[in-house]
Protein backbone atom coordinates (compact mmCIF):
# COMPACT_ATOMS: atom_id res chain seq x y z
CA UNK A 1 0.00 0.00 0.00
CA UNK A 2 2.62 2.21 0.96
CA UNK A 3 4.69 1.50 -2.26
CA UNK A 4 1.27 2.36 -4.55
CA UNK A 5 1.09 5.68 -2.23
CA UNK A 6 4.38 6.61 -3.12
CA UNK A 7 4.31 6.14 -6.98
CA UNK A 8 0.98 7.84 -6.96
CA UNK A 9 2.70 10.85 -5.47
CA UNK A 10 5.56 10.60 -7.26
CA UNK A 11 3.31 11.15 -10.31
CA UNK A 12 1.62 14.09 -8.74
CA UNK A 13 5.26 15.85 -8.30
CA UNK A 14 5.90 14.93 -11.76
CA UNK A 15 2.69 16.58 -13.57
CA UNK A 16 2.81 19.26 -11.04
CA UNK A 17 6.56 20.13 -12.21
CA UNK A 18 5.79 19.49 -15.78
CA UNK A 19 2.79 22.33 -15.50
CA UNK A 20 5.13 24.85 -13.73
CA UNK A 21 7.68 24.34 -16.42
CA UNK A 22 10.61 26.71 -16.03
CA UNK A 23 14.40 25.63 -15.31
CA UNK A 24 15.75 23.09 -12.85
CA UNK A 25 19.01 22.50 -11.86
CA UNK A 26 21.86 22.22 -14.32
CA UNK A 27 19.77 23.70 -16.89
CA UNK A 28 20.76 26.41 -19.38
CA UNK A 29 19.48 29.67 -18.98
CA UNK A 30 19.00 31.56 -21.99
CA UNK A 31 19.66 35.79 -21.86
CA UNK A 32 17.39 38.35 -21.70
CA UNK A 33 17.14 42.26 -22.43
CA UNK A 34 14.88 43.83 -20.16
CA UNK A 35 14.45 47.75 -19.75
CA UNK A 36 16.33 49.23 -16.52
CA UNK A 37 15.48 51.82 -14.49
CA UNK A 38 17.58 53.95 -16.17
CA UNK A 39 15.81 53.45 -19.56
CA UNK A 40 19.14 51.34 -20.93
CA UNK A 41 18.48 47.60 -22.06
CA UNK A 42 19.93 44.67 -20.03
CA UNK A 43 21.15 41.50 -20.83
CA UNK A 44 23.58 38.93 -19.45
CA UNK A 45 25.51 39.12 -22.16
CA UNK A 46 26.51 42.99 -21.36
CA UNK A 47 29.01 41.63 -18.58
CA UNK A 48 32.00 39.91 -20.04
CA UNK A 49 33.69 38.98 -17.23
CA UNK A 50 30.74 37.99 -14.95
CA UNK A 51 31.23 34.11 -13.43
CA UNK A 52 27.61 34.33 -12.87
CA UNK A 53 24.54 35.92 -11.62
CA UNK A 54 21.91 36.54 -8.74
CA UNK A 55 18.84 36.68 -10.61
CA UNK A 56 16.29 37.82 -8.08
CA UNK A 57 12.47 38.21 -9.19
CA UNK A 58 11.45 40.82 -6.85
CA UNK A 59 8.82 43.82 -6.82
CA UNK A 60 8.08 47.21 -5.12
CA UNK A 61 4.37 46.48 -3.18
CA UNK A 62 5.19 43.00 -1.78
CA UNK A 63 5.94 42.72 2.34
CA UNK A 64 8.52 40.09 1.63
CA UNK A 65 9.93 41.65 -1.10
CA UNK A 66 10.44 45.10 1.17
CA UNK A 67 12.19 42.80 4.08
CA UNK A 68 14.34 41.82 1.72
CA UNK A 69 15.43 44.95 0.06
CA UNK A 70 18.10 45.73 2.31
CA UNK A 71 19.61 42.00 1.98
CA UNK A 72 19.46 42.17 -2.07
CA UNK A 73 21.39 45.62 -2.19
CA UNK A 74 24.21 44.21 0.40
CA UNK A 75 24.09 40.33 -1.83
CA UNK A 76 25.36 42.92 -4.67
CA UNK A 77 27.85 44.61 -2.35
CA UNK A 78 29.32 41.77 -1.29
CA UNK A 79 29.21 39.54 -4.27
CA UNK A 80 29.17 41.87 -7.54
CA UNK A 81 33.11 42.71 -7.15
CA UNK A 82 33.72 38.74 -6.70
CA UNK A 83 31.80 38.16 -10.03
CA UNK A 84 28.27 37.58 -9.33
CA UNK A 85 26.39 40.42 -9.51
CA UNK A 86 22.77 40.62 -8.69
CA UNK A 87 20.06 41.41 -11.67
CA UNK A 88 16.95 41.97 -9.83
CA UNK A 89 13.45 41.80 -12.08
CA UNK A 90 9.88 43.34 -11.39
CA UNK A 91 8.05 40.35 -13.46
CA UNK A 92 4.73 41.63 -12.18
CA UNK A 93 1.81 42.92 -14.28
CA UNK A 94 1.23 46.52 -13.74
CA UNK A 95 -2.69 46.88 -14.20
CA UNK A 96 -3.06 43.78 -11.64
CA UNK A 97 -0.84 45.54 -9.32
CA UNK A 98 -0.21 49.31 -10.05
CA UNK A 99 2.27 49.62 -7.59
CA UNK A 100 4.94 47.85 -9.56
CA UNK A 101 4.42 50.35 -12.60
CA UNK A 102 7.70 51.29 -14.42
CA UNK A 103 7.63 54.47 -12.89
CA UNK A 104 7.04 53.11 -9.54
CA UNK A 105 10.30 51.11 -9.76
CA UNK A 106 12.22 54.18 -11.22
CA UNK A 107 10.94 55.88 -7.45
CA UNK A 108 11.82 52.87 -5.56
CA UNK A 109 15.11 51.91 -6.99
CA UNK A 110 16.11 55.86 -6.42
CA UNK A 111 15.29 55.96 -2.73
CA UNK A 112 17.09 52.79 -2.27
CA UNK A 113 19.48 53.53 -4.14
CA UNK A 114 19.97 50.24 -6.08
CA UNK A 115 23.38 49.19 -7.00
CA UNK A 116 21.97 46.99 -9.12
CA UNK A 117 19.83 46.90 -12.34
CA UNK A 118 16.13 46.47 -11.17
CA UNK A 119 14.63 45.53 -14.88
CA UNK A 120 11.05 45.42 -15.65
CA UNK A 121 9.76 41.74 -17.23
CA UNK A 122 6.70 44.18 -19.06
CA UNK A 123 5.81 40.64 -21.04
CA UNK A 124 6.22 37.98 -18.18
CA UNK A 125 8.03 36.40 -20.57
CA UNK A 126 11.25 35.72 -18.58
CA UNK A 127 9.74 35.02 -15.00
CA UNK A 128 7.48 31.98 -17.09
CA UNK A 129 10.88 31.06 -18.96
CA UNK A 130 12.79 30.17 -15.25
CA UNK A 131 9.67 29.23 -13.30
CA UNK A 132 9.49 32.30 -10.92
CA UNK A 133 6.45 32.06 -8.83
CA UNK A 134 6.97 34.54 -5.78
CA UNK A 135 8.43 37.93 -5.05
CA UNK A 136 11.21 37.27 -4.13
CA UNK A 137 12.47 34.21 -5.84
CA UNK A 138 16.22 33.66 -6.44
CA UNK A 139 17.76 31.69 -9.14
CA UNK A 140 21.37 31.70 -9.12
CA UNK A 141 23.35 30.81 -12.15
CA UNK A 142 27.23 30.40 -13.16
CA UNK A 143 29.24 30.55 -15.78
CA UNK A 144 30.19 27.27 -17.81
CA UNK A 145 31.86 28.74 -21.37
CA UNK A 146 29.38 30.54 -23.39
CA UNK A 147 26.28 29.29 -21.45
CA UNK A 148 24.81 30.27 -17.96
CA UNK A 149 23.67 27.60 -15.77
CA UNK A 150 21.55 27.23 -12.69
CA UNK A 151 22.96 26.09 -9.90
CA UNK A 152 20.70 27.31 -6.89
CA UNK A 153 16.43 27.74 -6.67
CA UNK A 154 14.76 29.72 -4.06
CA UNK A 155 15.05 31.59 -1.39
CA UNK A 156 17.61 33.80 -0.19
CA UNK A 157 17.87 32.25 3.43
CA UNK A 158 15.24 30.82 5.54
CA UNK A 159 13.96 33.97 8.35
CA UNK A 160 12.21 36.46 6.84
CA UNK A 161 11.74 39.25 9.65
CA UNK A 162 15.47 39.72 9.90
CA UNK A 163 18.80 38.86 8.34
CA UNK A 164 20.91 38.32 11.73
CA UNK A 165 18.81 35.46 13.13
CA UNK A 166 19.04 33.87 9.97
CA UNK A 167 20.87 30.46 10.45
CA UNK A 168 20.92 29.46 7.08
CA UNK A 169 22.15 32.11 4.11
CA UNK A 170 21.07 29.68 1.12
CA UNK A 171 22.28 32.21 -1.32
CA UNK A 172 25.10 33.05 0.01
CA UNK A 173 26.14 29.61 0.84
CA UNK A 174 25.64 28.53 -3.07
CA UNK A 175 27.66 31.70 -4.27
CA UNK A 176 30.28 30.96 -1.88
CA UNK A 177 30.82 27.40 -2.83
CA UNK A 178 30.91 27.82 -6.89
CA UNK A 179 33.55 30.66 -5.93
CA UNK A 180 35.42 28.10 -3.62
CA UNK A 181 34.66 25.01 -6.93
CA UNK A 182 33.04 23.25 -4.08
CA UNK A 183 29.74 21.20 -4.46
CA UNK A 184 26.40 23.85 -3.29
CA UNK A 185 25.09 22.78 -0.01
CA UNK A 186 22.06 23.22 -1.26
CA UNK A 187 20.42 23.75 -4.94
CA UNK A 188 16.62 24.09 -4.12
CA UNK A 189 14.63 25.67 -1.76
CA UNK A 190 11.05 26.64 -1.20
CA UNK A 191 10.67 30.69 -2.52
CA UNK A 192 8.32 32.17 0.31
CA UNK A 193 6.38 35.56 -0.65
CA UNK A 194 3.59 36.74 -2.50
CA UNK A 195 2.92 35.15 -5.65
CA UNK A 196 3.75 36.81 -8.93
CA UNK A 197 0.70 39.00 -10.48
CA UNK A 198 0.28 37.64 -13.69
CA UNK A 199 -1.52 39.44 -16.80
CA UNK A 200 -5.36 38.88 -16.85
Amino acid sequence: MKRISLSILAVILSIGFAIAGGYKIGDKATDFKLKNVDGSMVSMADYTDAKGFIVVFTCNHCPMSKKYEQRIIDLDNKYSPLGFPVLAINPNDKDVQPADSYEEMVKLAAKKEYPFPYLYDETQEIAKAYGATRTPHVFILSREKEDMVVEYIGAIDNNSKSTDAADEKYVEDAVDALLAGEELPITYTTAVGCTIKWAK
